[in-house]
């Protein structure tokens, strides 16, 4: 497996991905799959985030967002969100030694305020902890929805409108993005999704318009850094034109 991680370190780092986004799709289907509750599948989905955060701080990846919970998910039986949100501040609380170690510095994007109380706290303080951490960026996708984080930026664009800070015809696409939640992250040059699902569900729309996309059969729990250098291997393999043809994207490399 450490030659995979050398291979990475010895490719053309300018073209190492930044950022790598994740859909964490499978733990209650490998948890069924096994005779246990669903609840033990996104238990056991803790140890595979471990491994994409550990794998891609040694890659050198700068960005690394996981999608741990949809504006959608509430709609699921009351017992697994529960089971989720507890499961959610016992790692912060498992991790956070962990996470200080290694440099990592947490962030979180979604409708926090829709979080349970506890939960809520636990992430500002874990936010707040590993704000000057210097190394890999995690951000958790909570209680996130696109289609909610782009109604929020047309509101905060209104807003500015309203109070005639912002003229209309001013507003490009540098407009929306500072308004979105990753104002301050770079796209995703990767987007990731697990558990043998070709779907985007509703993440990350706007930013991943030239992410490069990996769609595994591998569920969740299952995954590893193995898993993620090879699909990094893989995306070096890509060429990424940006609308331009193959042979602009040639001569200007």
């Amino acid at each position: 497996m450490e030659k995979l991680l050398d291979q990475i370190r010895n490719f053309d780092q300018s073209r190492l991905p930044r950022h790598i986004a994740i859909i964490m799709d499978g733990n209650g289907r490998w948890a069924q799959q096994q005779g246990k509750p669903r609840v033990f599948g996104h238990q056991q989905g803790v140890n595979a985030v471990r491994n994409a955060i550990e794998g891609s701080g040694e890659a050198g990846v700068k960005y690394l967002t996981l999608f741990a919970f949809s504006t959608e998910n509430w709609n699921r039986p009351a017992e697994e969100v529960n089971a989720l949100t507890g499961l959610l501040v016992k790692a912060i609380h498992a991790e956070l030694e962990n996470l200080q170690k290694n440099q990592v510095r947490l962030k979180v994007i979604g409708n926090l305020k829709a979080l349970p109380n506890e939960c809520y706290h636990e992430l500002l303080k874990a936010i707040d902890q590993t704000k000057e951490n210097t190394g890999l960026t995690v951000i958790l996708a909570l209680s996130y929805s696109s289609r909610w984080e782009i109604t929020e930026m047309a509101k905060n664009i209104g807003e500015k409108v309203k109070k005639n800070t912002l003229n209309p015809q001013e507003i490009d696409d540098q407009t929306v993005i500072d308004n979105l939640t990753t104002f301050d992250i770079p796209d995703p040059d990767i987007l990731i999704r697990t558990g043998g699902e070709f779907r985007i569900s509703n993440f990350l729309l706007y930013q991943i318009a030239y992410s490069e996309l990996f769609f595994s059969s591998i569920m969740w729990p299952d995954f590893s850094k193995k898993t993620l250098w090879q699909i990094i291997l893989d995306y070096f393999s890509r060429q990424r034109r940006f609308g331009k043809t193959s042979e602009q994207v040639s001569c200007s490399e």
